[in-house]
């Protein structure tokens, strides 16, 4: 099996950003030798999650006011009083959502419906430089 790996260095600006990570993954598949296989898309770190969505304006507000009413930033969490922070809802959220997604990788193109596209969420309360790690194996 062959191995293709990347990796896209976003900066974000926390609380409920999304970021549609097509450009960065068209960019790793032009380079890719591999046309068949599966696209593992995975965030470093325990506030940012991966997923996928219909990435326009009312699909974003609306996702992140399910987020909010799913998991309060304004709630009492055991992890902020007992580690004097602020994002334990951000650890949650992530939590939930996942680091993750794979898509199937044919022609050289994602497997993706016509409105979806492969999203970073970041939960944390400040802007934050990410890691969004690319293998595509064949």
């Amino acid at each position: 099996m062959a191995v293709h790996t990347a990796l896209l260095r976003l900066r974000t600006q926390g609380d409920g950003d999304i970021v549609d990570l097509s450009p960065g993954l068209a960019g790793v598949l032009r380079t890719c030798e591999l046309r068949r296989g599966v696209v593992c898309v995975f965030v470093e770190g325990s506030t940012a999650a991966v997923t996928t969505m219909e990435y326009e304006p009312g699909g974003v507000e609306d996702l992140r006011a399910a987020l909010e009413r799913l998991v309060p930033a304004a709630g009492a969490y055991a992890h902020n009083r007992l580690n004097a922070d602020d994002n334990a809802h951000a650890h949650l959220r992530a939590a939930l959502v996942g680091p993750s997604v794979s898509v199937p990788l044919v022609e050289g193109h994602l497997v993706l419906g016509t409105w979806q596209q492969v999203v970073l969420l970041d939960f944390d309360t400040r802007p934050r430089e990410r890691r969004v790690h690319v293998q595509v194996l064949g």
